[in-house]
């Protein structure tokens, strides 16, 4: 990553701490930090020694979205909105989903537009209590992106999410905790210290079995009860194999606690 880095990755314990870095702009989405993040996530996917994936954004914002200082409105050059996204958001909404370790997006203040469906595409929203989500498109007479129209409905029912679309009103996360939309709300003082635990258990459980639980989670949304138990099947015929199964039972047997490797 060069000079400005808009994406700051920090490993420990086999945690991977993911921090959008444009707290001025409230982390809003530029090319080059789609690059940054890019790379970064290139990183986690090949270190098998990552196991656990927190997503959040510096100072107090998660990401505002699109930062539209980043397009162009000449006339004759105006940004094709449909480019930027297939070249960009659809690609890393794409990988968060695939990724075969859990994210953790950790919401602290705004997340609006891309960023609010950022936060969705990940497996775990933990957000503060003075938090908020925004659907914002409308409100510039552009339509949901970034997985918005596949992953609000399927949260939180297509009633709430076409009044979430349609309205471009702020949801307050408290009310995303209560509708279903995410997993945890919890106080602000509280955000840091909360996430830090679940990264930290969820790093040392078995990562295999993680990865292939998105997967069938995913897979379940469009698949019919034939297709969903083929490839719970497959699944559980693949992790039979694994050590983390071995030792997940030798444990058991033993009466103690296993030692999970991801593997």
């Amino acid at each position: 990553m060069a000079d400005e880095t808009t994406v700051v990755l920090e490993t420990a314990e086999g945690v991977a701490r993911l921090t959008l870095n444009r707290p001025d702009k409230l982390n809003s989405f530029t090319r080059r930090m789609h690059a940054d993040l890019r790379e970064a996530l290139a990183v986690i996917e090949g270190d098998p020694a990552i196991r656990a994936v927190v997503l959040s954004g510096a100072g107090r914002g998660f990401c505002a979205g699109q930062d539209l200082a980043d397009l162009s409105f000449e006339p004759g050059s105006m940004t094709d909105l449909g480019a930027l996204i297939e070249d960009n958001f659809n690609p890393l909404i794409r990988r968060l989903q695939a990724l075969p370790k859990p994210v953790i997006a950790k919401v602290r203040g705004i997340a609006a537009g891309a960023g609010a469906n950022l936060a969705l595409a990940c497996d775990l929203v933990v957000a503060g209590r003075s938090a908020s989500f925004l659907q914002a498109f409308v409100n510039i007479g552009l339509v949901p992106d970034s997985g918005g129209t596949w992953l609000l409905p399927r949260a939180v029912g297509s009633a709430r999410a076409l009044g979430l679309a349609m309205l471009g009103e702020k949801l307050p996360a408290e009310t995303a905790e209560r509708w279903g939309m995410i997993w945890k709300c919890v106080d602000d003082a509280a955000l840091d210290a909360e996430v830090d635990v679940l990264a930290a258990k969820l790093a040392k459980m078995p990562t295999r079995a993680i990865g292939a639980i998105k997967q069938a989670v995913r897979h379940a949304a469009t698949a019919d009860l034939d297709a969903q138990l083929d490839l719970e099947r497959d699944l559980q015929s693949s992790l039979g194999a694994s050590h983390d199964y071995s030792e997940g039972v030798n444990a058991f047997l033993q009466k103690r606690s296993p030692r999970f490797e991801g593997r």
